[in-house]
């Protein structure tokens, strides 16, 4: 009789052993089973490292950016067209990790738990995804960037679609340069700048200096004058002195932001005081990670004040020229906030997922919002860009596009040809829902460089939209 109990103990055991094993698989299954698939000694999936197994990559008009052809990746016919979207597809090795093709490699082949990889076996590739980016506003960004290294990006700032997201140094994938790990020509060209990019802001961070200054000290702040000598003596020391970049005289707060008034913002910073300054930079989300897509993530920024900082410093930073350093994708989405009332939109570049037969399969990506500042600060703030183009860089450079925007120049060094170019806005217009980023390095002047490539690529969007 004991024999038999223990035999049955010992069986229960096993039973609860198998069972628990048999949990364990499944959930790792589910877990990683999507993991398991995508390593690249699966002969289904990859051929010699090189992903061949996906569906197609479309842009939001169907335009095929590269499918899979007799157990091949084939990219796009035309050459601009790969270099212009090559940071967004990716790179068939996965060089480029935050491009579609690496983050979405899954969803692309087609796996799942119940089916595997059973569409890639039936039909040779997996399921097919679009996006929001328009190849040819690429193309034309590409082209206004015009050699130098950098990004310019669109986003819709109701929907947080983006349409154009470009970034230099890029290569045909097709014909990769022998040289591209050697030649500074290619330096960086596996990142995408506008996502893992780090800048000193130069003068677009007098927004967040002006942002600072309107949520601490109210509206009374735009009835302050300002008197610029151009030269800004905080303590007395030569060196500490914050240069402005002309002798503005008196000025109005609406006034120094238009000019960009070295002078005004650094007195500025100062009575805020690092504490503050810091926590509208980290408010207003230019130390986190932008998601783009749930999936994609952005490079997180620095910004380095703290209490007791010395005043020339916390000048400085004030004004984008300290040790603060801004991801483009930050201060894109700041200007979606400023523009939309207020309220971040979420980023968006992947639009549909559907599979061979063309049945929707829909993606897990929802949109939400986060009110990074109040209504009114945000329309106090669209005034003040408003102003800077009619007033300084011209209303008529920008025709017809009723913009608001900031430029800037940060300095590099002493000399103005290895200067970083900024310039970031949005149209005020409801009909054309537009806000951009602009860096181009070495580019000399934020107004004069950076300003026409935006207007490049927003007029051939509005131009696009119309017809």
């Amino acid at each position: 009789m004991k024999m038999i109990t223990r035999r049955g103990i010992f069986l229960w055991i096993l039973c609860i052993l198998f069972l628990g094993g048999l949990v364990f698989m499944t959930v790792s299954l589910i877990n990683n089973g999507d993991v398991w698939v995508m390593k690249n000694y699966n002969g289904h999936v990859y051929n010699e490292g090189k992903l061949i197994a996906a569906g197609a990559i479309k842009d939001r008009d169907d335009v095929v950016l590269v499918e899979t052809k007799d157990g091949e990746r084939v990219y796009n016919m035309s050459k601009k067209t790969r270099m212009a979207t090559l940071h967004t597809v990716g790179d068939m090795n996965g060089f480029i990790s935050t491009g579609v093709q690496s983050v979405f490699e899954s969803e692309l082949v087609g796996y799942n738990v119940m089916f595997g990889i059973y569409e890639i076996e039936k039909s040779g590739s997996g399921n097919d995804m679009k996006l929001t980016i328009d190849s040819k506003i690429n193309e034309i960004a590409y082209d206004a960037l015009d050699g130098r290294k950098g990004t310019i990006a669109v986003v819709n700032y109701k929907t947080g679609e983006i349409i154009c997201m470009v970034s230099t140094p890029t290569y045909d994938v097709n014909n990769v340069p022998k040289d591209i790990n050697t030649s500074s020509q290619y330096e960086g060209a596996y990142m995408n700048r506008f996502l893992t990019g780090l800048y000193t802001p130069g003068s677009t961070f007098k927004l967040v200096t002006t942002i600072c200054a309107l949520e601490n000290f109210g509206s009374e702040i735009l009835d302050r004058s300002f008197t610029c000598n151009k030269i800004l003596d905080v303590d007395g020391i030569k060196e500490d002195q914050i240069i402005c970049n002309a002798r503005h005289g008196k000025l109005t707060f609406e006034q120094a932001l238009a000019k960009s008034c070295n002078s005004a913002f650094g007195e500025l910073a100062i009575e805020l005081g690092p504490e503050k300054l810091k926590a509208t930079a980290e408010k207003l989300g230019l130390t986190s990670s932008v998601s783009v897509s749930g999936k994609i993530s952005s490079e997180r920024g620095r910004f380095f004040l703290e209490k007791g900082d010395a005043d020339t410093t916390v000048g400085w930073t004030g004004v984008g020229q300290g040790d603060t350093l801004v991801n483009p994708a930050s201060m894109l989405r700041l200007m979606c906030a400023i523009a939309n009332d207020g309220k971040a939109v979420s980023l968006n570049i992947v639009d549909d997922l559907s599979n061979k037969a063309g049945k929707a399969l829909g993606i897990s990506f929802k949109a939400d919002e986060t009110q990074f500042i109040s209504t009114e600060t945000a329309s106090t703030v669209k005034e003040l860009m408003r102003n800077n183009v009619m007033e300084q860089y011209g209303d008529s450079s920008y025709k017809g596009l009723n913009l608001c925007a900031k430029s800037g120049t940060a300095e590099i060094d002493d000399v103005d040809a290895h200067n970083t170019a900024w310039f970031v806005g949005f149209m005020d217009d409801s009909e054309h829902p537009y806000a951009f980023v602009v860096v181009a390095e070495q580019g000399n002047s934020g107004s004069k460089t950076a300003g026409p490539m935006a207007n490049r690529v927003l007029q051939a969007i509005v131009e696009q939209d119309n017809n």
